[in-house]
């Protein structure tokens, strides 16, 4: 697979409740390589999401370390995990989060002008109609069905070429058969570029598709499995 792109060396978090501290991930440790697939699945509250914002660097881990593409990132400020995020991370969430303002295509655009990417039309062009919708281009997200939002928001994810993507709940508001058509969406094109894929998902069907899959219990790790 190549080169580890992403490590998680004895990762906790804890947080102070009425109760006194509440530990929401407790020791957790895992290495991906770049082109890897993990599923992180568990039930409401066992730490999936806190997991993942701490392997995006979007949060810091009361103890442990998270080291993505070369660079730990504990010792570093919000400012500079940014730019890491900005050079090496794309997301994908369960809600879209696309412009209501622009158009699919301008949705695409939007993270590659902001790179200085001179040919941010043109990328995002083909990505739109490599997730079929080149007929769709200057539809305002109000105008696409919820799998045609998931699908821009992808083509966005992909359109700057990040060494790993985060999806959290990438089909949890999609029908079956529209969450299977984006779920083979997002494989197909994590095969093709490379790009390590690392979901949180309740579809065990999805969760099954990737390489590695661990299971969280009350933030505890009980199964690693390459399926």
């Amino acid at each position: 697979m190549g080169a580890s792109i992403l490590t998680a060396r004895n990762l906790s978090k804890v947080v102070p409740s009425a109760e006194g501290e509440l530990t929401i991930l407790h020791e957790l440790s895992l290495e991906l390589n770049k082109g890897d697939s993990l599923a992180i699945v568990g039930s409401s509250g066992s730490g999936k999401s806190t997991l993942l914002g701490l392997l995006a660097g979007l949060d810091l881990p009361s103890s442990g370390e998270v080291t993505l593409a070369g660079q730990a990132l504990s010792p570093l400020d919000e400012d500079q995990r940014a730019r890491i995020r900005a050079e090496h991370v794309g997301f994908v969430f369960q809600s879209f989060q696309l412009l209501d303002s622009l158009n699919a295509l301008e949705n695409v655009m939007l993270p590659l002008e902001l790179d200085g990417r001179k040919d941010a039309r043109e990328r995002a062009r083909y990505l739109l109609e490599r997730v079929g919708l080149g007929q769709r281009l200057t539809h305002s997200p109000r105008q696409l069905s919820g799998g045609e939002q998931q699908r821009v928001a992808i083509a966005r994810a992909f359109a700057a070429e990040p060494d790993v993507l985060f999806a959290d709940e990438p089909t949890g508001n999609l029908d079956s058969h529209t969450g299977e058509r984006i779920s083979d969406l997002l494989f197909e094109l994590n095969k093709e570029s490379g790009t390590t894929l690392v979901l949180v998902t309740h579809d065990e069907r999805l969760a099954h598709r990737c390489r590695r899959l661990i299971r969280l219990e009350a933030g505890l790790m009980v199964e690693p499995l390459e399926p």
